[in-house]
């Protein structure tokens, strides 16, 4: 997904919050840059090093399929990930300490979309203004798709969320032709009283530009938006999120936008204009560049990022 649109928000001064929390989280994103460091330097993704946070049981073959040019210029996905690489989900466990609490993944595009241009190119409100229902997404050069990717992710999420004792809904599982449209799934969110909502991706920007970022809703009230109530728990939210994808992945925050931070602010995204309940975006890295390319197509490393961003959640909803 691309990082730029109208609306967009240069990396805003972080506000201290009060009482002894406010130490823990002013904490959190730095500390794991240092960690980050350290990691690179001694064990970091080139050196061969695994995090200790990876499931023993994630599949290590993430080779894109062979595809074809869609019409819009984007690569064809397959129809559904493969059993290898998107784990089978677990029942929710009877006890755990995230039982009650509701989480709803949201995998970014679908890899039906190609088929319905007609269809996602439709206009949809999002409070600011009106834009297209859903994208295509973007993919890797070899062809490697941002839908598969991201429903690949959310797969490994369920299955570890799960095992939390999370009721985890996903907003689409490829059981869709196209879709849902950016406003309908905010309203999945909303509708299943989450208490938290992720939505994945993998940015489509230019090469040399790599890491992940976190995309922060902002104070919007217009229309059908008022994301005032939700704007500081996603931010603690994404913060969280931030720091543990750095801790299990290795990753840098985005060197392209962000300032580093690895977190920026928008006003322009209807999933996040339109959601009631505490949301954010994951781009997990740039599939357009070569060195994050070979790690979203790591099924071992995808395991990773499923695990950095389920830890983050599991610390937002455990306070």
């Amino acid at each position: 997904m691309s990082y730029t649109g109208p609306g967009f928000d240069p990396p805003q001064p972080r506000r201290s919050l009060r009482g002894p929390l406010t130490v823990a989280l002013a904490a959190l994103v730095p500390g794991a840059l240092l960690g980050w460091a350290v990691y690179a330097a001694v064990d970091g993704p080139g050196n061969g090093g695994s995090s200790a946070g990876a499931s023993a049981t994630a599949s290590s073959s993430g080779a894109p399929s062979s595809t074809t040019p869609s019409p819009s210029g984007d690569r064809k996905p397959s129809a559904s990930p493969t059993a290898e690489e998107s784990p089978s989900p677990s029942a929710p466990a009877a006890f755990g300490p995230l039982k009650g609490k509701v989480v709803v993944i949201d995998p970014g595009h679908n890899p039906g979309n190609f088929r319905h241009t007609a269809e996602i190119n439709r206009q949809v409100d999002i409070g600011t203004n009106r834009k297209e229902c859903d994208t295509t997404g973007t993919s890797t050069d070899d062809g490697y798709a941002e839908a598969r990717f991201t429903l690949d992710v959310a797969h490994r999420m369920r299955a570890l969320l799960e095992e939390q004792g999370a009721t985890v809904k996903l907003t689409q599982d490829a059981d869709r032709p196209f879709g849902p449209c950016v406003d309908e799934r905010a309203r999945i969110g909303n509708a299943a009283k989450a208490d938290a909502v992720v939505s994945l991706h993998a940015d489509g920007s230019g090469a040399g530009n790599r890491g992940f970022h976190v995309i922060l809703p902002g104070a919007v009230d217009a229309g059908a938006a008022d994301t005032r109530a939700i704007v500081g728990p996603s931010r603690d939210l994404g913060e969280r999120i931030a720091g543990n994808f750095v801790r299990v992945t290795g990753s840098a925050p985005s060197n392209y936008v962000g300032g580093g931070t690895g977190l920026v602010t928008r006003k322009d995204l209807g999933g996040l204009n339109l959601s009631t309940v505490p949301k954010v975006f994951v781009e997990c890295g740039n599939m357009r560049d070569s060195k994050d390319a070979a790690l979203l197509t790591s099924g071992a490393w995808r395991q990773k990022a499923a695990r950095g961003i389920s830890d983050g959640i599991v610390s937002f909803l455990r306070g």
